[in-house]
């Protein structure tokens, strides 16, 4: 009994698929749940694995044809039909052999395949009939193994059962392409599963192909040998490719996260995370914001990090993070251009005298914003120590009330966990927050004396969200590339403090 495989709903928006390659060709034997071909589609490429277990009669759908979701691909019956095809020709073989010619027949097909480059006259291999096969090609399998072909292609009819009638290895390149019509073509798929590679994806093929690697040297490693894209990466010829090496060495060394008891429950907000969110709404509705971005080249900041920080460590009790830097960049700009620092009361726009900046804290209870007060008049060191107290005791839940009030200027680093940069929310009466991105390296085009070199720097994108009432984008421009100036610049020496 036949049953037909159709193309399955590979998505909500997929409509349709494209075969891209078949795993099974017509004869061949399928179990369940067996990748039988691969699809590719507008949002993934897979296999489709056969939802019944028998032997292939019938493929519908060509490779590289686009067919939509539901469309029959392949007939799979209970293979009672392909098992009764080559018991005649195995009879008929049997009885056309001599006898006394039988051991040398075994022995003979077992080598004519390999040697077709070799002999002058190749047509016969192929289309003389089975009794004549041994007697013109005998004489020739006893030099062959002194030919070059031979060690090659050899091993695939050596691995053949013995019983096989001799005439399986003449047709052997021929029947893939007759496919059904051939009475050996449920034998040929075994002949060729022995010398093609595992199962492999679009990805993994689409991989080998740009690196140039051969699949057939490669050792799968995945379920019932199937070659994996980590095998490609692991092998001789992949090893040049360090981008991919990196990439997927960084995924392998990820550990998986771990499922939080939150999931599937529901919990009362707690008083904190109401009071921020009114806050934020509030805000949003009230004042008109935007944020403008620069990206800042920090080596010579990460440079003298690198030099001072043991020193600053052993004299402070601190470690050195760059936010000090950013910190005392900001409070030198807002000296500059106090516009950013003002405040809006009815409609006077107030310019405090001083630099109190508040500084974003992540804890368990949300978000919150400690004060540096002047932190003008602060250089890294009294930064530092600052940031750290004003962290360690909010975490603690050991600020006093007066602590979180008074900011003029906030200061975020979303780069703490990872994040290049976002569009922080400015929280009235303050105009303007300032948000960091992670510090990473990259490659720059960097000029010197009028040459354009590309060089590996250290850059940080500095976000900053502003009040558009009474902060213009001139403002906020002027004051990011003062704050670029002075990171660039990494002439620090003078206000560490130490």
């Amino acid at each position: 009994m036949s049953q037909s495989v159709n193309l399955p709903a590979l998505g909500e928006s997929v409509t349709e698929g494209t075969v891209t390659r078949w795993l099974k060709q017509v004869g061949d034997r399928v179990e369940v749940d067996e990748p039988l071909l691969e699809v590719s589609t507008d949002k993934v490429d897979t296999e489709i694995p056969s939802p019944v277990a028998g032997v292939v009669e019938a493929i519908l759908v060509a490779e590289d044809e686009t067919v939509e979701v539901g469309t029959a691909l392949v007939t799979i019956g209970d293979g009672s039909a392909p098992q009764e095809a080559p018991a005649a020709p195995a009879a008929e073989a049997h009885a056309e052999a001599p006898v006394a010619q039988a051991p040398a027949a075994e022995a003979a097909p077992a080598q004519p395949a390999p040697v077709e480059p070799a002999p002058v006259e190749p047509a016969p291999v192929q289309e003389a009939p089975v009794q004549e096969a041994p007697v013109e090609e005998a004489p020739t399998a006893v030099a062959q193994p002194t030919t070059s072909f031979a060690p090659q292609p050899a091993e695939a009819p050596a691995s053949a059962p013995a019983q096989e009638a001799p005439q399986q290895a003449a047709p052997a390149d021929a029947a893939p392409v007759q496919g059904a019509s051939s009475p050996a073509a449920p034998l040929v798929p075994s002949v060729v599963s022995q010398s093609a590679p595992g199962y492999v994806t679009p990805l993994v093929r689409k991989l080998a192909n740009e690196k140039g690697i051969d699949l057939a040297s490669i050792a799968g490693t995945g379920v019932g040998g199937r070659i994996r894209k980590q095998d490609l990466l692991s092998s001789d010829s992949a090893t040049a490719d360090s981008t991919v090496a990196q990439t997927v060495g960084t995924a392998v060394a990820v550990e998986p996260l771990e499922t939080s008891p939150l999931r599937g429950t529901t919990v009362p907000m707690s008083r904190l995370r109401k009071v921020v969110a009114e806050r934020a709404v509030f805000s949003m509705q009230t004042s008109a914001q935007l944020t403008s971005v620069v990206e800042v080249d920090v080596t010579l900041v990460a440079q003298y990090r690198d030099r001072v920080k043991a020193e600053f460590q052993s004299k402070t009790g601190l470690k050195l993070s760059f936010l000090p830097f950013f910190a005392l960049a900001a409070a030198e700009a807002l000296r500059a251009y106090p516009i950013v620092n003002a405040t809006i009361e009815g409609d006077s726009v107030i310019y405090p005298g001083h630099e109190n900046i508040s500084i974003a804290v992540d804890t368990e209870r949300g978000l919150l914003t400690p004060v540096i007060r002047d932190a003008g008049d602060l250089d890294i060191a009294g930064l530092a120590a600052q940031i750290a107290d004003l962290a360690a005791r909010t975490r603690e839940n050991k600020l006093k009330p007066d602590e979180l009030a008074g900011g003029t200027f906030t200061l975020t680093n979303t780069g703490s966990r990872g994040a290049l940069f976002d569009t922080p929310i400015v929280f009235l009466p303050q105009s303007a927050i300032l948000g960091t991105g992670i510090v990473t390296k990259k490659p720059v085009v960097v000029s010197d004396n009028g040459l354009d070199a590309i060089a590996i720097r250290s850059t940080v994108y500095l976000a900053l969200s502003y009040d558009h009432r009474i902060v213009d984008g001139a403002d906020a421009a002027r004051f990011l590339v003062a704050v670029k100036n002075r990171l660039e610049g990494g002439d620090f020496a003078g206000s560490l403090g130490i």
